[in-house]
């Protein structure tokens, strides 16, 4: 048991660090796209200048997601040697696209960054949206990989044994449209909005270059805009899918313990494995099976359905309330700039909307990480949903505790790293001049 212990929190360790660059690596790239789009448009000296600095963040970000993900690939091996063993046949084609997408994206990030004055404006704008469009992929093909481990097929099960191996079926599995869609406007969202927060704050604080800042947070602000308003809608067809296909999941994420029809849906509260009762919560008749089924009277498959040694941790029920608040924040938020439009009041000029945006700008990466926790430990006891669980997929080398240490205590300089080269660089370069940038 430890190994497994220390084997999947290393795993953890490194998707809550990597996933962060991930996320900045699918979303910075369109919005410096946007923004040099916007200056060949305009010819603004300003979006230019946004662009270049915008494309140095996007650097940093890349080469530090870069390493974390060869990490993880790494330890999809070392740690879990069975699981590869089991599934490389069947995803080994999505990893493989993927590693293309990649090696793309970091090919026309260099042209993009260093072929400035060497390219004309047009082809240096396709580098970019290479770019962009590289990332995106890059994204799409791992999470074809995970909606596979959610979602299995393409093989026959026997003796143990996954036979009859057909990759391109694997490549379709029915989680495909609802986890990639889900995650790349996460992505969009929690990087679009954390940008703006920063120009939320120099705007705050008076910059001299206040036109440059009030271009910024509208840019990245109405990029996030349309995906957190479509957002609570993928979620909501996320959940019906998981209640047709991983309802051990969709019973832990409520902590649902009875299966019954019109199952109540309990908004926040503390659960009780043992007394299997959720306290302190506010409870809706029939919302659970509405939201599962779209009938208030439908049965909802409880806990009790499953053996108690299969469930899996508690932390999934409140990592599920914790995204849902965070998203339903932005959500409204997103509802509040849109009235200010509407009332023909610039975004730029309302302090309490900027204050409100810049405290608010994490959130969205709380949500991406709150939502992942629901993903993966929501998956558990299996690592291949219902053929191969994680117990049987770890290696048995010893001594797991000492890369564990390890890899924690580089995470720790590598991002306390990555933090101060950021602070330093957003503190400085946006008091210059452009011809500096």
């Amino acid at each position: 048991m430890e190994n497994l212990l220390f084997a999947r929190s290393q795993m953890a360790i490194s998707l809550i660090f990597h996933i962060i660059f991930a996320a900045i690596g699918i979303g910075m790239p369109a919005l410096m796209v946007i923004t040099e789009a916007l200056w060949l448009r305009t010819r603004d000296p300003e979006y230019l200048s946004l662009t270049k600095a915008w494309s140095k963040g996007t650097a940093v970000f890349f080469a530090v997601g870069a390493v974390s993900g060869t990490v993880l690939s790494f330890e999809l091996g070392l740690l879990f040697p069975e699981f590869m063993r089991q599934a490389g046949p069947l995803i080994g084609p999505a990893f493989a696209l993927e590693g293309f997408a990649f090696f793309a994206e970091g090919i026309f990030l260099g042209i993009y960054l260093y072929a400035w004055n060497r390219i004309s404006p047009k082809l240096h704008l396709a580098a970019g949206v290479i770019v962009a469009l590289s990332g995106f992929s890059s994204a799409i093909f791992v999470l074809i990989s995970n909606a596979w481990m959610n979602a299995p097929q393409g093989f026959v099960f026997a003796n143990g044994e996954f036979t009859q191996i057909q990759p391109l079926v694997a490549l379709q599995s029915p989680f495909v449209l609802h986890l990639t869609v889900h995650m790349l406007a996460a992505a969009y969202i929690a990087t679009a909005l954390s940008v703006a927060a920063i120009h939320a704050f120099a705007l705050l604080k008076g910059t001299p270059r206040r036109s440059f800042h009030q271009k910024a947070f509208t840019t990245a602000f109405l990029f996030a805009l349309p995906f957190v308003l479509i957002q609570p809608l993928v979620g909501h067809f996320a959940g019906q899918q998981v209640a047709k296909r991983q309802p051990l999941k969709l019973a832990a994420l409520e902590r649902h313990y009875q299966t019954s029809k019109r199952a109540p849906l309990h908004i926040g509260g503390i659960s009780d494995d043992e007394k299997k009762t959720i306290r302190g919560a506010l409870l809706i008749p029939g919302g659970l099976s509405f939201l599962a089924h779209t009938d208030f009277n439908a049965e909802v498959t409880g806990l009790d359905a499953f053996p108690r040694e299969d469930w899996p941790h508690p932390m999934v029920r409140y990592a599920f309330q914790l995204m849902v608040l965070f998203g339903m924040i932005l959500v409204g938020i997103a509802a509040w700039g849109i009235l200010l439009w509407l009332r023909k009041r610039p975004l730029t000029t309302q302090r309490r909307f900027l204050q409100v945006n810049f405290l608010t700008g994490p959130l969205g990466f709380l949500a991406l990480e709150a939502g992942w926790i629901v993903t993966e430990v929501g998956r558990q006891p299996w690592v291949i949903y219902g053929f191969l669980r994680t117990k049987d997929a770890v290696t048995p080398m010893p001594g797991l505790f000492i890369p564990l240490i390890v890899i924690s205590l580089v995470y720790l300089v590598l991002g306390g790293t990555v933090i101060a080269i950021l602070r330093r660089y957003v503190r400085n370069s946006f008091q210059a001049e452009e011809t500096h940038l």
